[in-house]
């Protein structure tokens, strides 16, 4: 799998520490890692309204606007995103289609949500708990995370039904939310500009292979 790590500006300063644990775990695993989170370099202050125009700065909400357009464009095959609690990156990615984001504290929610609900994104807290011991607790997290392929089933016997449910909540879904480019442009254009950083921008050309969002994304960068 090809994974992204995606981290607002508040954890910035957590960014390498985390990008150092996932490729630790999951690249002696066949996996790839990659970098679209905000890291210490892209910090210039405690508000967000200092960033930079070529530079912005990205907040929980933005989160889901760029891990929407990585899965849906193949660009990635999983995301691996926070913010302060967990809470806010949650709730943002799981608004669009094609994302499955589940809430992750510990090493079982990891296996669990990846085994039982077959989800492409994990959303951590970063701040809140994060004290002694959070770099050993990241690395199981990882560990369980990505360690034995996606949608095995807990327990394995109830792997066909737990696969069939995780089918129809996505199909349910999609049929309840707006195709990705329409939910797209029905967004402020100013917020979705501001979702596109340059690491995001790196990541999503190098692997895009969906035309009508490489279009897209150029359309608002353009």
């Amino acid at each position: 799998m090809k994974i992204a790590l995606i981290n607002e500006f508040s954890q910035a300063p957590k960014n390498a520490l985390i990008l150092g644990i996932l490729k630790e775990v999951a690249e002696p695993l066949g996996h790839t890692v990659v970098n679209a989170g905000m890291s210490q370099t892209d910090v210039s202050s405690g508000n967000p309204g200092d960033y930079p125009a070529d530079n912005p700065c990205i907040t929980y909400v933005m989160t889901g606007i760029q891990a929407s357009l990585l899965l849906n464009s193949g660009a990635v095959d999983f995301v691996v995103t926070g913010c302060g609690t967990g809470q806010g990156a949650l709730l943002s990615c799981n608004m669009f289609p094609g994302v499955a984001c589940g809430y992750c504290v510990e090493p079982a929610d990891a296996y669990l949500f990846a085994q039982i609900n077959a989800g492409n994104c994990l959303s951590i807290p970063y701040a809140k708990g994060f004290g002694w011991g959070a770099d050993i607790n990241l690395r199981n997290i990882f560990t369980s995370a990505f360690s034995a392929p996606i949608g095995q089933g807990y327990p394995p016997e109830r792997r066909p039904q737990q696969n069939r449910n995780a089918g129809i909540l996505d199909g349910v879904k999609r049929a309840v939310a707006k195709e990705l480019p329409d939910a797209i442009r029905a967004i402020d254009p100013a917020i979705v500009r501001q979702a596109i950083t340059p690491n995001f921008l790196a990541v999503f050309r190098e692997g895009c292979k969906v035309p009508e969002l490489a279009e897209l994304v150029d359309e608002l960068v353009g």
